[in-house]
């Protein structure tokens, strides 16, 4: 698939966060939103989870991610914190803030995908660190957020982070499936909250985005029986989840539409739960 050029929006002297923002969507989204004028406050925990099948980003990702904002004429604010944790992460945001001069957009893009497993078969570990950090890490982010966003009396708006699998469900992936089914209840919950204040809330819902959580040796031996060894072998299996004939997303067509949501152009959407996966869900039903 051919990578996108996004129609970039006027967002000057306006700021977002970004979780899970050192590498694929969310360095993704930081590029984007930098690219429309926004500084950048970059967050991503930066070191391997054990339940989790692929290696995580690093501190050498995370500081790419802050060159590429910066090569944009913006400034960025980074912090190596665990979505997970409260206090960490309203330290991290509050001193962004502080720096960066207030807050308008959110972007709850951190999670995980573990190991594919039938539903009786999961570890209690991995269940709980999968639901915390993919449900627990965006209510996390929109808690430490919010009020920032509130205190410019400019509106602004959330966009969190779900999956195709949170329109539809997918064998295999229960805790994933059901972590992403809660990100858009939140999504939901929050655009009601938030409404009176003019901030929106909407959930997007990739489908295989060409990312580390699908360019991995785990999901590449699910993909092919096990008889690939690089993402293109399992190209073809990719594509039949989809209607339109393409394999995957890529990170920035994501991203465009995260843009998309907290611009101008996205003033009348709320509340909405938007799939950008090629007809993925569609194609199985919602």
């Amino acid at each position: 698939m051919t990578d996108p050029t996004p129609t970039t929006p006027d967002l000057h002297g306006r700021v977002v966060l970004v979780t899970g923002a050192a590498r694929g969507q969310g360095r993704a989204h930081c590029e984007a939103f930098a690219a429309a004028g926004c500084d950048v406050i970059a967050i991503d925990v930066c070191r391997d989870i054990e339940t989790v099948p692929y290696p995580m980003a690093d501190p050498a990702d995370l500081d790419e991610t802050a060159e590429r904002v910066r090569a944009r004429g913006r400034r960025c604010v980074t912090a190596r914190v665990d979505v997970r944790d409260l206090p960490g992460m309203r330290e991290a945001v509050d001193a962004g803030v502080a720096e960066l001069g207030g807050l308008d957009f959110v972007v709850a893009n951190a999670g995980v995908s573990p190991e594919v497993s039938a539903t009786w078969e999961r570890s209690e570990e991995e269940w709980d660190t999968t639901m915390d950090i993919n449900l627990k890490g965006t209510w996390v982010t929109a808690t430490v957020s919010v009020p920032h966003i509130l205190a410019t009396g400019r509106g602004g708006a959330l966009v969190l982070i779900s999956s195709m699998v949170g329109l539809r469900g997918a064998p295999f992936t229960a805790s994933y499936s059901t972590s992403k089914w809660a990100v858009r209840g939140l999504a939901k919950s929050l655009a009601g909250e938030l409404g009176f204040s003019g901030v929106r809330c909407n959930s997007i819902h990739p489908g295989n985005v060409r990312t580390t959580m699908i360019d991995n040796p785990s999901m590449i031996a699910m993909m092919t029986g096990g008889e690939g060894t690089t993402l293109e072998d399992a190209a073809d299996t990719f594509a039949g989840m989809n209607q339109l004939p393409t394999a995957w997303v890529e990170p920035s067509a994501i991203a465009s539409m995260a843009l998309y949501l907290c611009s101008d152009a996205g003033a009348g959407i709320t509340g909405a739960s938007i799939p950008v996966d090629l007809g993925g869900s569609e194609k199985f039903g919602i």
